[in-house]
């Protein structure tokens, strides 16, 4: 064989050869040089990464899967937390790259109980929590810009409506926690905390739903010691009990 018929041989051989693995479905990997697979790059007909499966763990099954879009755009990844085979948490990026939300199953039974949403900050700004399995979420979590919780609102009787909202200040301490007793999505009584969040220092209720208080219990040290009274709902207090 000449040596130019050769080299065009040699040229159209690399050839198939660079784009056969261009065109490829999966390249395996293995990344810690142990002898066995422990990475699975899929790619598209045009040769970018669509998803890449990863054995973390070596033990031969896949416990982290990352999906990307648009020339390996990270857009989602997947764990297998507990090593049993099902993905329990979820992670999902932004067109920035950023972590847009996190889902988990923290009950490992492959149902989402837990979401964690991120502003644009980056800061995490609401964590919301379904507390009984039912596929809701009962209880929502804001957060501000430091990342400290500011406020908890909850759906106490599973009607998808929240009945309570509890307000914190400080390191996490509640300062006030207001309740829907009647179910009408308005809260008709309100709890006031002494500094701490854990002793009780006023509570205030609304009894004939017009939206302000017409009865005032005071405490001390914890301890029920006057009770206020509106009797005709005129913003004014006309009986007082002392206790």
């Amino acid at each position: 064989m000449s040596a130019k018929k050769y080299f065009w041989v040699v040229l159209l051989s690399m050839d198939f050869f660079l784009n056969g693995v261009c065109s490829a479905e999966v390249n395996e990997i293995d990344s810690n040089f142990d002898g066995k697979i422990d990475q699975w790059q899929h790619l598209a007909t045009d040769g970018k990464v669509e998803k890449i499966e990863y054995d973390s763990n070596h033990d031969g099954k896949v416990d982290q899967v990352e999906y990307y879009e648009d020339d390996k755009r990270l857009v989602r990844v997947e764990f297998d937390k507990n090593q049993d085979g099902s993905m329990d948490h979820f992670q999902y990026y932004n067109s920035k790259g950023d972590v847009d939300r996190i889902e988990k199953s923290t009950k490992m039974n492959g149902t989402i109980d837990s979401r964690e949403v991120f502003g644009a900050n980056k800061k995490l700004e609401r964590a919301e929590y379904d507390d009984n399995g039912d596929g809701k979420f009962e209880t929502v979590q804001f957060y501000n810009e430091q990342e400290k919780l500011v406020r908890l609102e909850k759906d106490n009787n599973g009607d998808g409506k929240a009945d309570s909202w509890s307000y914190f200040k400080g390191n996490n301490q509640i300062d006030k926690t207001a309740f829907d007793t009647n179910g009408n999505g308005k809260p008709d009584q309100w709890q006031y905390y002494e500094p701490g969040g854990t002793t009780l220092k006023k509570v205030e209720y609304d009894t004939n739903g017009d939206g302000k208080p017409d009865r005032w219990e005071s405490f001390k040290d914890g301890k029920l010691t006057k009770v206020e009274l509106d009797r005709n709902f005129d913003g004014i207090v006309d009986l007082t009990q002392k206790k």
